[in-house]
């Protein structure tokens, strides 16, 4: 048992407590809160003049299948052999030793989603896993926890280089609607009996069209994002857009959508012309809408260790403190569909945690301490 005393708590709820304790034993979390009876067996950690949060979440990165600082040979995050890779699973090509996964836990992040590139219209099947570990499939808490769609300049400008569809914004949606019919017609088919031979791709995709798990879409422009939309109503599938850069265009059809949205990675530079009107306003205009937002570092476009610095952006951009954590910690955990376990603090939740010296917003903090499951994975010597 341990008990993290004297901080200053922020839950990941929107509720600050002083002189504080969390209580955690074991994996769990036994309590938190102002007036905690601390065990006289608990192992204590005082953090007297220190902030303690839950720990932070990145809803979508490639940590592990697109290694930063290799090159080829760890990029394993894009299958461009064919537009249309519901059968692949980001799962399968994590390394949990690249050095992205060590970066995380020193800058306090200890859930990630993982999930495959943006090339195809359909790209198969993500992941959400701590960020400790040497075994992937022992650091997983949801798999599959959703699928992979792309919409605008990437599959373009893929497959226009190949000479083969989709080489217009027409032909991506035309191929995600023929693949999402094909797997209607494979369900049916399946349901009486009929299908002699499975097919992996379509087995993947079921879940979708049963609302089991989301249609993750890459979507910047705005007329993209209303493609997604569209097309999530005209199958009856549950919707998150990932990136949303121009959803300060149209905030009222997001809002009225009742998508989840991550915003990111806006601290990159304007790479391509459907970046032209990225800023932090985005998720201030969301947020004006009541959009559940989430903030994204889309590691390694931008390194995982600037999730935070890209949350301080948002706030100076006019988003509340409040919401800003939250976007990386219970309203992020709600986006990917953990929040039953991670992202906040609260009596049952997984054990994952920061200690900083400061405000985590504060330009000054350092992260002290990394628990995740109720062990620590990074200290800093102070």
């Amino acid at each position: 048992m341990k008990a993290y005393t004297n901080a200053t708590v922020l839950d990941g709820l929107g509720n600050t407590y002083e002189r504080a304790v969390v209580l955690i034993d074991s994996e769990k979390i036994i309590g938190v809160g102002e007036h905690i009876s601390v065990p006289a067996d608990a192992d204590v950690i005082d953090c007297e003049e220190r902030f303690v949060t839950p720990g932070i979440i990145d809803v979508h990165t490639h940590l592990g299948v697109h290694e930063s600082g290799v090159g080829v040979e760890g990029q394993d995050f894009n299958e461009t052999s064919q537009p249309l890779t519901p059968h692949i699973r980001a799962l399968d090509a994590i390394n949990p030793r690249e050095q992205g996964f060590q970066d995380a836990r020193e800058c306090g992040v200890t859930t990630v989603q993982v999930m495959p590139g943006s090339a195809n219209v359909i790209g198969g099947e993500m992941v959400v896993l701590k960020t400790a570990g040497h075994v992937v499939d022992e650091m997983v808490i949801r798999n599959p926890s959703g699928m992979k769609g792309a919409f605008g300049e990437n599959p373009k400008r893929v497959y226009s280089g190949k000479q083969v569809s989709p080489m217009t914004r027409m032909g991506v949606a035309a191929l995600m609607r023929e693949t999402f019919m094909k797997a209607q017609d494979y369900r049916e088919k399946k349901a009486r009996g009929e299908v002699k031979e499975r097919d992996l791709g379509m087995e993947q995709l079921l879940p979708v069209l049963e609302r089991k798990i989301p249609l993750r879409t890459h979507a910047h422009r705005a007329d993209d994002i209303l493609t997604a939309i569209r097309i999530s109503r005209e199958f009856d599938i549950e919707l998150t857009v990932e990136h949303c850069t121009e959803g300060h265009l149209i905030p009222e059809q997001v809002a009225a959508a009742g998508v989840h949205v991550s915003v990111g990675p806006t601290m990159s530079t304007r790479s391509k012309v459907e970046l032209a009107d990225k800023g932090f306003h985005t998720l201030v205009a969301l947020d004006e809408h009541e959009v559940p937002v989430s903030i994204t570092t889309d590691h390694p476009v931008i390194g995982i260790e600037y999730l935070i610095t890209s949350a301080v952006n948002a706030v100076k951009a006019g988003l509340s403190e409040e919401t800003a954590l939250r976007a990386i910690t219970s309203q992020a955990a709600r986006h990917i569909g953990v929040d039953d376990r991670v992202g906040s603090l609260e009596e049952g939740k997984d054990a994952d945690l920061v200690v900083w010296t400061k405000h985590p917003f504060d330009a000054y903090t350092d992260v002290v301490e990394t628990v995740v499951n109720g062990e620590t994975v990074f200290r800093r010597e102070m």
